[in-house]
């Protein structure tokens, strides 16, 4: 149950927080805003997955089965991402006779709305395999978990936030976007309870399921966050916000 706690904690607390700072402190954060929270999410999670997910795989089982994981969980996360972006196509060839012919504001809100849609099932998606670490490392050791479980609330913050402002900007209403930006954290305690049924197998198990959910956050960071920013913020510049993740994340996991 302590398990499940910190999943529930993790997940639907920490993007829920985001949300509600987004909806009520900032109101309507600007695109560049939500370009540094995502790049500061990006770099709290490299702190996660080389300071804490990936050393306690490589202490359980070595560098085969640890490297054999993170292929696994990449592989898992690729497919997951393919799944999304057919949801979102159709769901946009759907409202494409709609949103055309709309004047630039109408448009422009529109754009911003199904951003936030895009990013809320994409982040809910990729929740699960965070749940997967926080359970499984809660099954090998408790402190572990607990340990992994902040540093996920953490980061799950500033995604929450992200999840948020292109909902406001595209006419949700606040309390809407708070729900749906909890929501999005969900599926940490499914992710959660997954990695509780594998860890209780062996040792064994419990590497190969850190090791897989630090290799679907690799590709989530390197392939998705860092370059959707970068493309939002249009400068290289913005990658310090990426190495102060770091730092924090790096900070956490030693004191």
């Amino acid at each position: 149950m302590q398990i499940l706690l910190f999943s529930a904690i993790a997940g639907i607390c920490g993007t829920g927080v985001g949300g509600m700072i987004s909806a009520i402190v900032l109101k309507s954060p600007t695109e560049k805003i939500t370009s540094g929270l995502l790049l500061f999410a990006a770099g709290v999670m490299t702190s996660i997955i080389c300071f804490g997910l990936i050393p306690e795989s490589l202490n359980i089982s070595g560098i085969w089965v640890c490297l054999a994981g993170m292929v696994v969980g990449i592989l898992i996360i690729m497919a997951l991402n393919r799944l999304v972006d057919k949801i979102i196509e159709v769901s946009l060839r759907g409202n494409g006779e709609q949103t055309e012919g709309t004047g630039t504001t109408g448009g422009s809100q529109s754009r911003m709305f199904r951003i936030g849609v895009f990013m809320l099932m994409a982040i809910g998606i990729h929740t699960i395999p965070e749940g997967m670490a926080i359970g499984a490392g809660g099954s090998y050791s408790i402190q572990l978990g607990g340990l992994l479980a902040i540093m996920i609330t953490l980061h799950h913050i500033p995604e929450g936030m992200a999840i948020a402002a292109p909902l406001l900007t595209g006419g949700t209403a606040r309390w809407k976007a708070i729900g749906l930006t909890a929501a999005a954290g969900a599926p940490t305690l499914l992710g959660g309870f997954i990695g509780m049924m594998i860890g209780n197998i062996s040792d064994l198990a419990v590497s190969i399921a850190l090791s897989a959910a630090g290799g679907a956050m690799l590709y989530v960071v390197f392939v998705e966050l860092i370059p959707q920013s970068i493309a939002i913020s249009k400068s290289k510049k913005a990658l310090f916000v990426v190495i102060l993740g770091v730092l924090l994340g790096l900070i956490i996991t030693q004191v």
